[in-house]
Order: C-alpha cells, then sequence, then structure tokens
C-alpha cells in the first residue's frame, strides 16, 4: 500500500526549478541593483570606495529571492557592469574595475546575497518568532563575513594597504551597512507577507 501522507509533503521546500516568473523576477531586481547604483556615492576610507545603495538592494535580493535567484540577479547586474554596460558606482564599467580597491566588493555582492538568501530561507521556512531579528542578524553575518571579508582582500590586493590600514578603511562602512540592512529587512518582510510563496513554496 502506498503511502500518501508524507511528513515532508506540509513544510514549505525550496523551489526546484526556475520558471519564467523566477526569471522575470531575477531580471527585475538585476535591474533595481543596477538602478540604486546610480544613485551618487559618498567616498570615504584611505582609497576613496564609495558608499554605495548596491549592499542594500542587494541583500533585499537575497532576502526576497533565496539564495539562487537572489545570487543570479546580483550576479547578472555585476557580469552587465563587466561587460561594459555603466552601472557600478561612478557610472565605471568594465574589466577594469576588477583591478581597482573596489574589486572585493563587487565580487561579494552576489555571493553575499546568495548567503543571505539561503540562510533567509532556513528562517523563513522554519519559524515565524522573532523573523525580523534573524533576518537582520542574517544580513550582518553575509555583509560582515563576506562583503567585508573580500572588501578588505581587495584593498589589500588592489591598493597596497597591509591588513590593519584595509581593516580601518573598511570600518566607515558598518554604520551605513547597518541601517541599509535594517531597512532591506523591513521591506523584505513587508514583501513576503504580501507574497508569501516568493522564497519558498508550500507543498499541499
Amino acid at each position: 500500500m502506498t503511502q500518501t501522507n508524507s511528513p515532508t509533503a506540509a513544510r514549505p521546500v525550496g523551489r526546484k526549478r526556475w520558471t519564467a516568473t523566477d526569471l522575470g523576477l531575477i531580471a527585475v531586481f538585476a535591474a533595481l541593483v543596477a538602478a540604486s547604483a546610480i544613485v551618487p556615492g559618498i567616498p570615504v576610507g584611505a582609497l576613496g570606495v564609495p558608499i554605495t545603495l548596491v549592499t542594500l538592494t542587494g541583500m533585499l535580493s537575497g532576502l526576497v529571492l533565496g539564495a539562487g535567484r537572489g545570487f543570479a540577479a546580483v550576479g547578472l547586474y555585476v557580469l552587465l557592469g563587466l561587460a561594459g554596460l555603466p552601472i557600478f558606482s561612478g557610472g565605471r564599467s568594465g574589466l577594469g574595475i576588477l583591478a581597482t580597491p573596489s574589486a572585493g566588493y563587487i565580487i561579494a555582492f552576489p555571493l553575499a546575497a546568495a548567503a543571505t538568501g539561503f540562510l533567509a530561507a532556513l528562517v523563513i521556512a522554519k519559524t515565524a518568532r522573532f523573523r525580523s531579528l534573524l533576518l537582520f542578524a542574517a544580513t550582518m553575518v553575509s555583509s560582515i563575513i563576506i562583503i567585508h571579508g573580500l572588501g578588505i582582500l581587495g584593498m589589500m590586493v588592489n591598493g597596497k594597504l597591509d591588513f590593519t590600514k584595509a581593516f580601518i578603511a573598511d570600518l566607515p562602512y558598518y554604520p551605513g551597512d547597518i541601517l541599509k540592512n535594517v531597512l532591506a529587512v523591513v521591506v523584505a518582510v513587508a514583501l513576503h507577507k504580501a507574497f508569501p510563496d516568493v522564497l519558498v513554496r508550500r507543498v499541499k
């Protein structure tokens, strides 16, 4: 006799196959990230790497779309910029950006979106308690380990700074990132309430 009531049937599960809607969301969020980069950045630190809104929209992509689609959306933005579209901060573009002190941050954006999306999917699927706090923790973990970690590495390699100087140059970005992560979580929670299946699909 075939068992019909599987214990996994009622649990949220990740999306295994992208639909046209998924591809559309990837394109929309890639455009959102690109649009956020057009807003003039604020150069800070020893090497003048600008503070931009890309961190906000990149994290939002992961929080809303999950690991795979979040990575695809932000990765598409990065690929288009490297291909020559002037969508990096300050209207920059091309492979030459990889030789600048900003390279570590740019490489980190899609990776951070993927990590944030993975952690967000776990939070959304497993618990409704302290959801906003847990999602904020997910963004901060991704920011600190991936974005700031690779950002420091980029300044060490391309900016010729030692670790201590690169670490100090990276510190001014933390207050802004905390505020941007809070805003990303607020927007993501509202979107998940309005569209509860956008991140995880519930099997009926």
